[in-house]
This record gives structure tokens, sequence and C-alpha cells, in this order.
């Protein structure tokens, strides 16, 4: 039977490939993105810049405490489209199952973490009280959706790990959706404020959860999820733990110093905070563009090292490289030169003139540079998807959240301007890409010289 959804990434013609697999990527992150950035400007417009920078001081909380579990499905990534590339299909729907129960389970823990413990940890990164409980509201009704949203992304992981990242598009077109018109009728008709937002949210992640669990139940490959099957197969559990506890504690590595950045954004007051946040969420529409090919690397990889197809694998990451970079800074640039007129849409006419200041006194730094943090995932990808996920945790650790810790009580704490703070950013990355490209360079070399003796 023809294979509708998947693709063989170990032969034919490298950079269609690459492409294929990618744009849909990029699409679905700029849609996601897109409604995520029209949930700010409803809620920035109609709700206030109170909402906005309350929105905005939870997100480095919300990634620091989800990206561990995140994390776990880089793991499912892997062993998926390695198990996929090798041609097993028993390994395969057991990893999927376990993957799918661990996706549930690690949800409802985040729900109850995120519930119980958020609200303290906000106080404690000197959020203003002014828009605290407005924070408070808004993360513990978010959290609530974790158990969909890790669905989802595990789910997905699975589907990119075998080719297929075109229905990803379609649920999260559709979700999109729902979370738009839930925002507008929620804030604007019903006028709610940031719990209507994360209303809206949860909405739209049940959506794409149901969706994307349809698509596996399905399917007549071997990645079809049958529920009576569902069961933490041993063997994968640990594999997953194993590959994906270190993606996803280098996650919380780059979260935890991002706190640290919110924390002293913050000090500048709420007119800074909210023209930050503005000025992140237009960055983030750059980063996810680059992203895509960190996980385009990965499934490539991963699904050539289990064909043992190792020539290829330096040409998936040398091509990865050279279009993330252009990406990157095309992308960047274009961000940066229209950067007055996209953050005005985030604030109100009152307070447009501020938020554009600050978020420009970000995007300035940031812009220039970014495709180096495009650059440094793609060698993680490259790098995990060869098997080794401790290597390039320790990296980021040491790169990220040590560098960035020691510049914020050194040379900030001398330099006490927001320039100072954000100039952080470029250096950080340039000195781990650095070191990602001399972990890739021995580990390929290793893995080559492991064949060949088994040869």
């Amino acid at each position: 039977m023809a294979k509708k959804y998947s693709m063989d990434m170990t032969k034919g013609h490298l950079v269609p490939q690459i492409i294929s697999f990618t744009l849909p990527l990029i699409a679905s992150s700029l849609l996601q993105l897109l409604f995520n950035a029209a949930d700010m400007v409803v809620a920035g417009r109609y709700a206030g810049s109170d909402a906005l920078a309350a929105i905005g001081s939870t997100s480095s909380l919300i990634n620091l405490l989800v990206c561990l579990f995140m994390g776990l499905s880089v793991g499912t990534n892997v062993l998926v489209a390695r198990f996929y590339g090798s041609c097993k299909e028993k390994d395969v729907s057991e990893t999927v199952h376990t993957s799918v129960l661990l996706a549930i389970i690690c949800g409802i823990l985040l729900t109850i973490i995120g519930f119980f413990w958020a609200p303290s940890l906000l106080a404690s990164m000197d959020t203003p009280t002014e828009i605290l409980p407005l924070a408070v509201l808004y993360i513990r009704i978010y959290f609530l959706g974790m158990p969909a949203s890790l669905l989802y992304n595990f789910a997905s992981s699975v589907l990119r790990a075998i080719g297929d990242t075109k229905r990803p598009l379609v649920y999260l077109t559709l979700a999109g959706i729902l979370n738009f018109i839930c925002n507008v009728l929620f804030i604007v008709a019903f006028g709610m404020g940031v719990d209507g937002v994360a209303y809206a949210t949860v909405l739209s992640q049940m959506l794409s959860a149901v969706l994307v669990t349809l698509a596996l139940a399905k399917s007549d490959e071997c990645y079809r999820l049958t529920l009576k099957e569902l069961k933490l197969t041993k063997d994968k559990f640990v594999q997953i733990l194993r590959l994906g506890v270190p993606a996803g504690l280098q996650g919380c590595v780059f979260s935890f110093s991002n706190v640290l950045i919110q924390s002293s954004v913050n000090s500048f007051g709420a007119a800074a905070m909210a023209g930050n946040t503005a000025a992140s969420n237009l960055e983030g529409f750059v980063y996810v563009s680059m992203n895509s090919f960190h996980h385009t690397c990965l499934s490539f990889t991963s699904q050539n090292y289990g064909a043992h197809n190792f020539e290829r694998i330096k040409k998936i990451c040398i091509t990865c490289l050279c279009m993330v970079f252009g990406v990157g800074l095309v992308l960047g640039l274009l961000c940066y030169f229209n950067g007055p007129f996209l953050l005005s849409i985030y604030a109100d006419s009152a307070s447009a003139a501020t938020v554009i200041e600050y978020g420009m006194r970000r995007l300035v730094v940031i812009m220039f540079t970014y495709y180096l943090c495009g650059m440094m995932d793609v060698m993680v990808g490259s790098i995990r998807g060869l098997g080794y996920s401790v290597m390039p945790t320790i990296v980021s650790l040491l790169g990220a959240c040590a560098f960035r810790i020691v510049y914020i009580y050194t040379i900030f704490k001398s330099i006490h301007t927001m320039e100072c703070l954000f100039i952080s950013y470029p250096i950080s990355w340039s000195l781990t890409f650095g070191v990602h490209l001399i972990c890739f360079i021995i580990v390929y070399k290793k893995a080559v010289a492991r064949q060949a003796v088994y040869s």
C-alpha cells in the first residue's frame, strides 16, 4: 500500500526534500504565532496595557515549567524516526503508544504544578503588584490545557518523524481560527480580560490534540494508535527519557536564563515590560521559522542514522545550516526595518509611542544577529539525531545559563541598560554554536568509526 503521508528521508534529492518537509513546519509555526499575536493585539487594545504586560510576564515562567516535559517529545521524534528508517515496525508502534500515554501523564502533572506553584514563582520574579493578580489568573487557566498541549506535541513529533508535516499544519490552522474567534467573542463581546485569552488558548489546544490523535488512530501504517495498546514499554520509555530529559533540561536552561532576563526587564517598569513583550512576540516569528530547521535536521538525521547513511547526515547538517542562516538574516532584517509599524499594532493609541520605543531597543540588538540562534539549534538537532542528548545539554548549560547568569550579575549590574542586557543573547549564541560544531564533528566521526567496526 502506498504511503500517503510519510517520507523516506534516506534517499532522493536532499534539498527539495528538506524544503518540502520544512515549509509546512514554518507555515504551522508562523500561523500559530500569528494567532498568538492576534491574542496580544486583542488583549492590548481591548483589555489594556496591563493585560498585555500580565500575559507577557508569564511567558518565561511557562516555558521554564513546560520545557522539561516538552523535551521528552524530542526523544519520541528521534526514536520513531530511527526505527522508521531501519524498518522496525514493532519498535515504532511501541514507541508511539509509550509516548502518547507519557504525554497524558505529564500533562496532568504539569496542570497540578502550574496551578499551585506558578503564583508564588511569579511573585518571586518581581512581577509588578499592579499586574500580579492578572498574571496569576492567566497562568492558572492556561495550565488547565497542559494535557492537551503535551498530547499534541508528542503526537505531532510522531508525524514529523515519519515525514508528515502537512497534516499538523491543517490542524494548527483550524485550532488557530478557533482561538481567534474565541478571543474576539470572550474579550470584545463578553468583556472578559486575560481570562478570556487563557480560555481561548485552552479550547484551541484541545481541538488540535483531538485532531492529531485521530490522525494516528486512523492510520494504516506502523505508527497507528490503538487505545487498548497504550502502555509504557520499558525499553522505549527508558530511551525516551535518555534522549528527552537532557533535551528538556536544555530548554529549561534557556528558559531559566530568560526568566532572569525577564526579571531584569521587570525592573524597568510596566511600560518596558509591554514593549519587551511586543518585541519578543515579533521575534517569535523569526525564531520559529529558524527552529523549523532544527526539527528538520533532527528527523532527517535520525532516519539516516537508522539506515546507517552517514555521508548523507553530513550533507543534511551543512544544508540546514546554510538555509537557516539565510532565513534568519532575511527575516531578521525585515522585522527590524518594519519594527515601528509592527510594534504599533500591539498597543492602543495612548501607549503606542512607549511600546515602540522600548520594543525597538530590543529589536536593534536581536534582529541583526538572530541567525546565530538558528544555527546553534541546527547543530543541536544534528547531535541529537546521532543519539547524543546529554552533550548539547551540558554545552547549553555553560553557554546559555552559566554565561548569562554571570553576565547579569556582573556586566549588567555595572551597566544597567536594556541594550546591555539584550547583548547577552548574541554573545551566548555565538559561544554555544562554536562548541556545538566541535561536538558534532567529534560524535560524527565516532558514529562512522563504530559503524565501520560492526560492518
